[in-house]
């Protein structure tokens, strides 16, 4: 049994449907794990939606080794995010054509013109999140150059800084960029920019809002593999922890493996998030940590940290006892989470 995505088909793909046919010059973006679904799903999906004539002609992947994965599922072109280096393998030449390579220093333009003089660029500026890319004066060297499809920024997330910052750097490159790959903009701020640069073409990778914008669409439940009545102060685990008070062992499948109970920061900065981190931390120390897992209408405790494909839940005695082979909702973070099955109707 299983850790499971459900997804309501109809209303994913009718979300799909909404955000290409309201986002002219859509790049979907297929990387890491595929933000839940997997990137080969996700590549037939995008082919899906070229199919459908709503003007989807390239999709971007992460890494140069998750190209494979989706060539064969998607006709298109296949933009590369991270910048191009040159230890970077030849590619095969059935696939090289294909290709766009994200370039962002002078040194790896040169290297890899003089290694594929038709190689597809793109050219990333350096933009406020200080990651990868050109300066605005190695920009402009790079832009004189040689052939290229546009200059790639990538955003901050933090709102409210995004279209002066592109409309400076627009500014820096003046008139020769052709195209512009940009990530985070807002569907308001993407018809702000196409109104001031009318002669720009505008090229949005869009992954979350794509793929994980109709959460509601979407579930992730977990298998109830046991259940074991305990007393207080019985142990029980790989640890011999004993029970806090009667209850029930809850155990269900979703474990480190698929990226349960594994954390990376959030960067949130309020007040009220630090807070909770700090709150978090105390049940940490305690052995008192709240699961993803809801079981009778509340996130339950982890009984001890989670295992490798399954997890332990500590159930009060007074709450509803699922049944071996019930579900049970998951709350995850679907960019750090592999699941065991997507069930699509």
């Amino acid at each position: 049994m299983s850790l499971t995505l459900a997804v309501d088909g109809e209303r994913w793909r009718g979300h799909l449907r909404s955000v290409a046919a309201t986002t002219p010059g859509l790049v979907p973006v297929a990387k890491g794990n595929g933000y839940g679904f997997g990137r080969g799903r996700l590549a037939r999906k995008a082919q899906w939606l070229a199919d459908q004539g709503l003007g989807v002609d390239t999709l971007a992947v992460g890494t140069y080794e998750e190209l494979p994965e989706v060539a064969s599922r998607f006709a298109g072109s296949l933009l590369v995010l991270t910048p191009w280096r040159p230890w970077v393998a030849d590619l095969d030449p059935g696939l090289a054509r294909r290709v766009v390579h994200t370039v962002g220093r002078l040194d790896d333009l040169a290297a890899l013109r003089e290694r594929d003089p038709a190689a597809r660029v793109v050219l990333e500026r350096l933009t406020s999140m200080k990651r990868h890319g050109f300066s605005g004066d190695d920009l402009r060297t790079a832009l004189a150059s040689g052939r290229h499809e546009g200059v790639a920024v990538h955003l901050p997330l933090a709102a409210g800084a995004h279209l002066p910052e592109v409309e400076r750097l627009l500014g820096e490159a003046g008139n020769t960029i052709g195209a512009l790959w940009v990530s985070h903009l807002t569907a308001d701020e993407l018809g702000r920019l196409r109104s001031a640069y009318p002669s720009l073409v505008v090229r949005p990778r869009v992954g979350t809002a794509l793929w994980l914008g109709d959460r509601d669409a979407l579930q992730v439940t977990a298998t109830v593999l046991d259940v074991h009545p305990v007393a207080r102060g019985e142990a029980y685990g790989y640890r011999g922890r004993r029970a806090p008070r009667a209850g029930h062992l809850v155990v269900v499948s979703g474990g480190t493996a698929h990226g349960i109970g594994l954390e990376a920061p959030t960067g949130q900065g309020s007040v009220r998030a630090r807070a909770a981190t700090v709150a978090r931390g105390s049940l940490d120390a305690l052995g008192r940590v709240r699961s993803p897992f809801t079981i009778d209408g509340e996130a339950r405790l982890f009984a001890e940290p989670p295992h490798m494909q399954a997890s332990m839940l500590f159930l009060p005695a007074g709450a509803r006892v699922p049944a071996v082979g019930d579900r049970v909702p998951v709350r995850v973070r679907f960019t750090a989470t592999d699941v065991d099955r997507v069930e699509i109707t």
